[in-house]
Protein backbone atom coordinates (compact mmCIF):
# COMPACT_ATOMS: atom_id res chain seq x y z
CA UNK A 1 0.00 0.00 0.00
CA UNK A 2 1.35 3.40 -0.98
CA UNK A 3 1.23 6.07 1.69
CA UNK A 4 -0.06 9.41 0.49
CA UNK A 5 1.53 12.39 2.19
CA UNK A 6 -0.81 15.29 2.91
CA UNK A 7 0.91 18.66 3.10
CA UNK A 8 -0.60 21.55 5.05
CA UNK A 9 -1.37 23.22 1.73
CA UNK A 10 -3.22 20.17 0.42
CA UNK A 11 -5.19 19.76 3.65
CA UNK A 12 -6.14 23.45 3.43
CA UNK A 13 -7.35 22.95 -0.15
CA UNK A 14 -9.28 19.84 0.93
CA UNK A 15 -11.01 21.72 3.78
CA UNK A 16 -11.86 24.65 1.50
CA UNK A 17 -13.32 22.46 -1.23
CA UNK A 18 -15.32 20.42 1.31
CA UNK A 19 -16.69 23.62 2.91
CA UNK A 20 -17.77 24.83 -0.53
CA UNK A 21 -19.76 21.62 -0.95
CA UNK A 22 -17.63 20.21 -3.77
CA UNK A 23 -18.37 16.46 -4.20
CA UNK A 24 -15.62 13.99 -3.27
CA UNK A 25 -15.00 12.76 -6.86
CA UNK A 26 -14.38 16.37 -7.95
CA UNK A 27 -12.09 17.02 -4.97
CA UNK A 28 -10.27 13.81 -5.90
CA UNK A 29 -9.65 15.05 -9.45
CA UNK A 30 -8.59 18.54 -8.35
CA UNK A 31 -6.13 17.24 -5.77
CA UNK A 32 -5.02 14.38 -8.03
CA UNK A 33 -5.65 11.79 -5.32
CA UNK A 34 -7.76 8.63 -5.19
CA UNK A 35 -11.36 9.01 -4.00
CA UNK A 36 -10.60 6.60 -1.15
CA UNK A 37 -7.70 8.77 0.06
CA UNK A 38 -9.87 11.91 0.00
CA UNK A 39 -12.71 10.15 1.84
CA UNK A 40 -10.31 8.76 4.46
CA UNK A 41 -8.69 12.16 5.07
CA UNK A 42 -12.08 13.87 5.40
CA UNK A 43 -13.09 11.24 7.97
CA UNK A 44 -9.80 11.71 9.82
CA UNK A 45 -10.44 15.46 9.95
CA UNK A 46 -14.04 14.93 11.06
CA UNK A 47 -15.45 16.62 7.96
CA UNK A 48 -18.65 15.34 6.40
CA UNK A 49 -18.27 15.36 2.62
CA UNK A 50 -20.90 16.75 0.27
CA UNK A 51 -23.26 14.15 -1.13
CA UNK A 52 -22.64 13.34 -4.80
CA UNK A 53 -25.76 13.60 -6.92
Amino acid sequence: MTETNWTLETVHQLRTLAREGVPVPVISMRLKRPVEAVTAKLAELGITPAVSV
